[in-house]
Order: structure tokens, then C-alpha cells, then sequence
């Protein structure tokens, strides 16, 4: 490498909450550079949420990429002409943007009509341990436990 490694640019908390977490949500949420639209979506999915589980919205969110976020991963090490699936722990910056990634993937996939709705859905699932991001989490779990053979190969 011969310049510096790009530093880490700062989000600013979002200005309902406050959080840190919910300004990196929305900037994920958000396409073409509309974070006024990708706002009211994650906002409106937060209102769906409190009406839906009676219960306080942000902890709702907080709990399900919780529960979306994996522990370890297996990243490909090549060592000696072939090719192993190393089980790594997961930083924690990745370990919250894999979590995010997730949930506003198989957001996108649910059947509900607005994505708000589809949004709401999958975090009332996630947060109960269900839903597609979660299910991809376990299959990353999996995948990393199979491959525990080969945690030597860390490096």
C-alpha cells in the first residue's frame, strides 16, 4: 500500500433518537441520496412497531439486530494451493453493518405492500428471534461451525 489507510468518517446521530445506530440504518436504507424518504420510512416502520407490539419502538429495533448480527463469519485463506473457510469473530463496526444489511434485505423480500410495513415486519421478527435475517445469521453460524477444523489457519 503506499498511501494511508482512509480514516473512519464519523455519522452523526439521527435527530429523533439520537442514535448512532439509526443514522447508520437509514444511510443504508437510503438509494440515490434520498435520506428524506429513506427517514420516513424508517421512522414510519417505528410508528408501525409501537402500535403493532405495544411496546417501545427503539428497544424493538435495538433487540433485533441484536439478534441479526453474527459473532463469526468464515472468510477464504488459501494456503498451499487450495482454498479453506476459516472461522473469524466478526469486528464489532461489521458485526452491526452485516446486521443491517440483512434486515433491509429480507425486508425487501417480505410480501407486505409499503416498505415501511415490510421494514416493521421483519424487526418484530428479528426481534423475536425469527425472520430471514436471523435465519441467515444461524446459517453463518453454522457454515463457521463446520468449518471449525480449520481455525488454525487463522491469521
Amino acid at each position: 500500500m503506499r498511501k494511508k489507510r482512509a480514516e473512519k468518517r464519523r455519522v452523526l446521530p439521527d435527530p429523533l433518537y439520537g442514535d448512532i445506530t439509526v443514522a447508520r440504518f437509514i444511510n443504508n436504507l437510503m438509494l440515490d441520496g434520498k435520506k428524506s424518504t429513506a427517514r420516513r420510512v424508517f421512522y414510519g416502520a417505528l410508528e408501525l412497531i409501537g402500535s403493532r407490539t405495544q411496546q417501545e419502538p427503539i428497544e424493538i429495533f435495538h433487540k433485533a439486530l441484536n439478534n441479526a448480527s453474527p459473532a463469526v463469519e468464515v472468510r477464504s485463506r488459501r494456503v498451499g494451493g487450495s482454498t479453506y473457510q476459516v472461522p473469524m469473530e466478526v469486528r464489532p463496526d461489521r458485526r452491526i453493518a452485516l446486521g443491517i444489511r440483512w434486515i433491509i434485505k429480507y425486508a425487501g423480500d417480505r410480501r407486505e405492500k409499503s416498505l415501511d410495513e415490510k421494514l416493521a415486519s421483519e424487526l418484530i421478527a428479528a426481534s423475536n428471534g425469527e425472520g430471514g435475517s436471523v435465519k441467515k445469521r444461524e446459517d453463518v453460524h453454522r457454515m463457521a461451525d463446520a468449518n471449525r477444523a480449520f481455525a488454525h489457519f487463522r491469521w
